[in-house]
C-alpha cells in the first residue's frame, strides 16, 4: 500500500470517510514530500506531463467542466483511488476549478450537496469555489 498524504499537510482534505486528497495551484511550485500516484487536473489545455499517472479534465478558468459526465466519472476515479493512493486534484490557482472539485468529492463521500462548500471552505481553503456557478453545480451535483 501507499504511504498517503499527511493529513496535517499543507493543501490536503480529509474527507468524512477519512480518505486524503491534496489540492494544490499548478501556478507553484510542487511541494516537498511524496508525488502523487495519480492526479486530476481542470485545466482549459492540456497539462504538462508528468511522471504519475494523471487524468484531465477541460474546464476553462472560473468556469464549469466542459464534459460535466466525464467530470463526475473522473471525481469518482480519484475517490476510489485516493483509498490507497496518494491523489492529487489541481488547476491553475488551486481555488476555483479545486475547490468545485474538492466540494464535489465530499459530496460523493456523503457531505450533503448544500454543505460541502462550506466543508471545503473550513478544511480546505477559505477562497474554494469562487463563482456562483461553480457554488450551483456543487449543490446541483449528483453522486
Amino acid at each position: 500500500m501507499t504511504a498517503l498524504w499527511e493529513p496535517t499537510a499543507a493543501g490536503v482534505l480529509e474527507l468524512p470517510s477519512g480518505r486524503l486528497v491534496r489540492g494544490r495551484g499548478l501556478r507553484r511550485p510542487l511541494p516537498e514530500g511524496p508525488l502523487p500516484t495519480f492526479a486530476l487536473y481542470l485545466l482549459g489545455r492540456r497539462p504538462p506531463r508528468v511522471s504519475w499517472e494523471s487524468r484531465w479534465i477541460r474546464w476553462p478558468d472560473f468556469w464549469l467542466p466542459s464534459d460535466r459526465a466525464a467530470m463526475a466519472e473522473a471525481l469518482r476515479e480519484a475517490l476510489a483511488r485516493a483509498d490507497g493512493e496518494r491523489v492529487e486534484i489541481a488547476c491553475a490557482g488551486g481555488h476555483g476549478r479545486t475547490g468545485t472539485a474538492l466540494a464535489c468529492l465530499a459530496v460523493l463521500d456523503g457531505v450533503p450537496p448544500h454543505h460541502a462548500v462550506g466543508y471545503v471552505r473550513r478544511h480546505y481553503a477559505a477562497r474554494a469555489v469562487e463563482t456562483p456557478w461553480q457554488r450551483r453545480f456543487v449543490a446541483r451535483f449528483q453522486p
